[in-house]
């Protein structure tokens, strides 16, 4: 069907015949009997946790990523809060970072009891801009936690470059970055210390579960403390030794990632290569037929950047169509494409306005951004029709709402 024909439909939001007859998800994961028959094997061993399989996987990731070490952890907020802790980030030190983000980022700051410092994002990527993070630092400065918006890795070597200045740590979030590339190297192989996520709609999954790269033995040291109550040994390891004898030097939480997750992540990781590429041409596809549509602002990657491409966020040109991009959104989600909005920026959330007292009109680029933002399906299951069907969607909503002609 093309894009002309799909265009002059009746909208299916005002009773017409959507462009889909099931709901196309955002994201979602794939599992493929490789990755069963890994769980299952799991589940026959002596290890469910603590076990075999974790130094495995966590092997096998740092070698993806080109870091020293790589230390998992039950969730990609899970391991936010543990690099907070490696960094050992205290009560009166502030930590910079944008407010395009999930709320697990600054979260983690405020779990060490330190201060959230927001920095406003480029324009163009949405990622923090540097001259804010410049603009923000203090006597009191003690980390830097970038966000890879979507899957285009921020830019790293100017964040680098200030905290080297100012002796400050770098706790790059990656969790939508995993096998993005800056100036030729992976992410995950840059920061002091790097955060990724295993949530179903990544990547790759492990159920729930995160993953903290570096290349800084202290740090790996710290992490794996923190994950296991701040026990300086675990289950195995004492087992291994004939050992029943522990000790508590830390304040830690029980963070670890079980031998079923690993298990499940390790059979993943062999895919992410093509899941990458799969990505890579759906991306491809949406901006070179999107960018025709008369209002769509299509994703912008830098020439220096490889994008992962977890999201893909397109804007909507309110003031050139004159409409609302809340009409866009419910128009597109009755045609059964299940569009999401990423992100509403951290400060104007309840507990952040409430308590810090943030307001509107704090972070004008993020916040013009979000009243624009459209994420569309995006994971690598998707067939060319499911792409097909999103453009024409697409195409189809915002003809109609803006009472422009095909």
């Amino acid at each position: 069907m093309s894009v002309a024909r799909v265009a002059t439909e009746r909208l299916a939001l005002h009773g017409g015949t959507p462009v889909r007859s099931t709901l196309l998800s955002y994201g979602r994961q794939s599992i493929d009997e490789e990755d069963i028959q890994a769980v299952v094997d799991v589940l026959r061993s002596d290890w469910l946790t603590t076990g075999p399989k974790v130094e495995e996987f966590e092997e096998a990731f740092a070698a993806r990523v080109g870091a020293k070490h790589a230390v998992s952890f039950s969730s990609g907020t899970a391991a936010l809060h543990a690099a907070t802790f490696a960094a050992d980030l205290k009560e009166d030190e502030e930590a910079i970072t944008s407010p395009m983000t999930f709320c697990a980022t600054p979260n983690s700051v405020l779990h060490r009891g330190a201060s959230v410092v927001f920095a406003d994002v480029c324009p163009d990527t949405l990622n923090i801009s540097p001259d804010e993070i410049e603009s923000h630092i203090t006597r009191y400065t003690r980390a830097i936690l970038p966000v890879d918006y979507a899957g285009h890795a921020a830019d790293l070597n100017a964040v680098m470059e200030i905290a080297e200045s100012h002796g400050l740590v770098v706790i790059e979030d990656a969790c939508h970055a995993l096998g993005s590339e800056y100036r030729g190297r992976p992410v995950g192989s840059i920061a002091h210390m790097t955060v990724f996520s295993f949530h179903p709609v990544k990547h790759i999954t492990t159920g729930e579960g995160g993953m903290v790269t570096t290349d800084d033995a202290w740090f790996a040291e710290r992490l794996r403390l923190f994950r296991n109550h701040g026990i300086s040994t675990d289950a195995r390891q004492r087992q291994s030794k004939g050992q029943w004898h522990y000790e508590m030097v830390a304040l830690g939480l029980n963070y670890r990632l079980t031998d079923i997750g690993c298990a499940l992540g390790l059979s993943q990781l062999r895919r992410l290569l093509p899941n990458l590429a799969r990505r890579r041409q759906i991306a491809a596809r949406y901006s070179a037929e999107l960018s025709t549509i008369p209002g769509v602002i299509t994703p912008v990657t830098r020439d220096n950047v490889n994008p992962a491409w977890h999201l893909y966020p397109i804007r909507i040109d309110t003031g050139r169509l004159h409409v609302d991009r809340d009409d866009i959104f419910r128009a597109l989600r009755a045609e059964n494409i299940g569009v999401n909005v990423h992100y509403i920026p951290v400060h104007l959330h309840p507990y952040y306005r409430d308590r810090f007292g943030f307001q509107p009109g704090d972070f004008p680029f993020a916040e013009s951004a979000y009243e624009r933002l459209i994420s569309l399906p995006m994971f690598q299951a998707m067939t060319d029709q499911d792409v097909s069907d999103v453009i024409n969607a697409a195409a189809k909503v915002i003809h109609a709402l803006s009472g422009e002609a095909a």
